[in-house]
């Protein structure tokens, strides 16, 4: 006997949730096709799980019409989603908690990132020895507020020192923050893949913090720090889950095919923008950050005490109003792993 879409969704209704109507008749209705995602500095290792959904049609193959809106840094992402001008953002998980704090009720929903993969360099030419060296020296992040700030003033804090004892420029996460660095713009540089490894590679920088690899993560912050997700307003998944769904399906699918892919592989699949003129150090730093890349979207039990951790080194934050297990959840990724089993 043939039952009709309309019957089953009737028979869902009647069992009190639509969460218990096959997938297939939950997937087929997105109440948002068209999307925008805000993300800050598009062209890192960070968030090549959301370029090679892009670059792949992942997005598409999910019903998606997605524009992604690219700024200079994740905290002028976050600006954008707060605004309203973008629904998701693709930007570091840590953001939910301090949003929370703040009465904004965030979720993120889809990992990218279980290693931050930020690396903070000394420009070679200040001599750097010990911290306290960098007391009164700028200090160039993607922007002010993002996690690449996060990752210095954690440092700092460790180290007995304030953000304020160093002045923060934004450079971006493109060529503009090499050539910062190079030319004396500013003295350190907290940044990602492969800005961090074309300054290295070419001896600019003495690498002092680097979250590229898991190992590297546990000893800086003593536990999994998740990073780069997606992450929306608690309205927002609310009133859109297929959407979000859908997002969720092609960051996953996006995570699992980069897992099997050659470094090759990879840098044919990105704009040609994203290797700063030299693909064999792309190619090279995917090496180095290939381990920071999730490999399924789903957010580490402990990765959300440990982001509290790392904020409360240096930021005040009122823990009777958090509640973190609201601003992450593996739902999504859990039915998107069932989908795409075999990537």
């Amino acid at each position: 006997m043939s039952v009709t879409r309309r019957e089953l969704l009737k028979l869902a209704g009647a069992a009190g949730t639509l969460s218990l109507a096959p997938a297939i008749v939950r997937a087929q209705k997105l109440e948002k096709s068209k999307v925008q995602i805000a993300v800050g500095g598009k062209a890192l290792v960070y968030y090549l799980p959301l370029s090679i959904a892009e670059a792949r049609g992942y997005f598409k193959d999910e019903g998606l019409d997605v524009s992604i809106a690219d700024f200079a840094g994740g905290s002028k992402a976050l600006q954008a989603v707060v605004g309203g001008s973008a629904d998701v953002c693709s930007g570091a998980y840590e953001h939910t908690i301090n949003l929370q704090s703040k009465g904004q009720f965030y979720r993120a929903f889809a990992l990218q990132g279980r290693a931050p993969m930020i690396v903070l360099g000394v420009s070679k030419k200040l001599g750097y020895k010990t911290p306290t060296d960098l007391k009164g020296k700028k200090i160039g992040v993607t922007a002010p507020g993002s996690s690449t700030s996060m990752l210095v003033n954690f440092f700092l804090a460790k180290h007995g020192m304030k953000p304020s004892d160093v002045s923060f420029i934004g450079v971006g996460a493109g060529a503009g923050a090499v050539t910062a660095l190079r030319t004396g713009q500013i003295d350190a540089i907290s940044n990602l893949d492969p800005v961090m490894s074309a300054l290295d590679t070419a001896g600019d920088v003495q690498i002092v913090v680097d979250t590229r690899k898991l190992k590297d993560t546990l000893d800086v912050f003593g536990g999994n720090m998740p990073a780069g997700c997606l992450y929306a307003s608690q309205d927002f998944i609310s009133a859109n889950p297929n959407t979000a769904q859908a997002l969720a399906n092609a960051i996953v699918r996006a995570d699992k095919w980069i897992q099997k892919a050659s470094p090759d592989e990879i840098a044919k699949a990105v704009p040609a923008s994203y290797l700063l003129g030299e693909p064999e150090v792309y190619k090279a730093s995917l090496t180095k950050s290939k381990e920071g890349i999730s490999p399924d979207g789903s957010f580490p039990a402990d990765g959300a005490a440990t982001a509290l951790r790392a904020l409360q080194s240096y930021v005040q934050l009122d823990e009777s109003k958090l509640d973190l297990s609201k601003t992450w959840t593996n739902d999504f990724v859990k039915r998107a792993n069932e989908k795409y089993a075999n990537g």
